[in-house]
């Protein structure tokens, strides 16, 4: 199925994905194969939880199977905070947004978007 055109959006609703990131990537928001929607990815939030060392974020967009990095091994130091994207991202069906850090639970995820059908 297509993506909704949206132009005639008649529903938009409000979602906040989180995730504790670890060494392995692992899916943050999907926008699954055949839902009829576009997912509006507003803001990518990492921040650095442990108070003493720094952690790298890598961040990808996986559309048919390739993933297109948005933030490639990026510092995130310790007690801070990263503002990944500073425009909207757009997700189609069957896309999808990994995250990966260089330590375990060193890093915090959180991403605010739209759902919009």
């Amino acid at each position: 199925m297509a993506a909704p055109n949206i132009v005639n959006v008649a529903t938009i609703t409000g979602k906040t994905a989180l995730a504790n990131v670890t060494t392995t990537f692992a899916n943050l928001v999907v926008n699954v194969v055949s839902s009829n929607k576009v997912y509006k990815v507003n803001t990518i939030y990492i921040s650095n939880v442990d108070g003493s060392n720094t952690a790298d974020i890598s961040i990808g967009l996986v559309r048919s199977g390739y993933s297109y990095a948005i933030a490639n091994t990026i510092i995130v130091a310790a007690d801070s905070t990263l503002d990944v994207i500073s425009k909207s991202v757009y997700l189609e069906e069957g896309d999808y947004i990994e995250v990966k850090a260089s330590a375990n639970n060193d890093l915090h995820a959180v991403c605010s978007y739209e759902e919009l059908s």
